[in-house]
């Protein structure tokens, strides 16, 4: 079982969602293949080492090839998170990304409902 996050691991998984979006608001769509790219949520381990990064992408159709993309460009994103977080943090934390599938099922219930 695990335990539940910290005070201190929520605040930095916050600034990280918060940055980490930024940067990539600034790449824009043409980087992600013109789909859209948002990060829905950040989970950072008790040592705060490792972020989950959790992204929703819209449309899903382009999810494979916007998760290649981010996974290549993963230790560039994580640099340019590191000048954003230089002031707060000791260590920039390893970025991992993961596909928040919430929106999918959304959608999976709209469509059902709609039957």
């Amino acid at each position: 079982m695990e335990q539940p996050e910290s005070t201190r691991q929520l605040k930095v998984a916050s600034q990280l969602q918060r940055d980490m979006a930024e940067i990539i608001r600034q790449k824009g769509m043409a980087f992600f293949q013109g789909a859209l790219v948002s990060v829905s949520g950040v989970k950072i381990s008790p040592d705060l080492s490792v972020a989950k990064v959790y992204v929703s992408i819209f449309p899903s159709s382009k999810a494979d090839a916007v998760m290649s993309t981010l996974e290549e460009n993963a230790r560039a994103l994580r640099g340019e998170l590191g000048v954003k977080v230089a002031k707060q943090l000791r260590i920039v934390p390893e970025i991992a990304f993961f596909q928040d599938s919430s929106l999918d099922y959304v959608e999976h219930i709209e469509e059902l409902l709609k039957k």
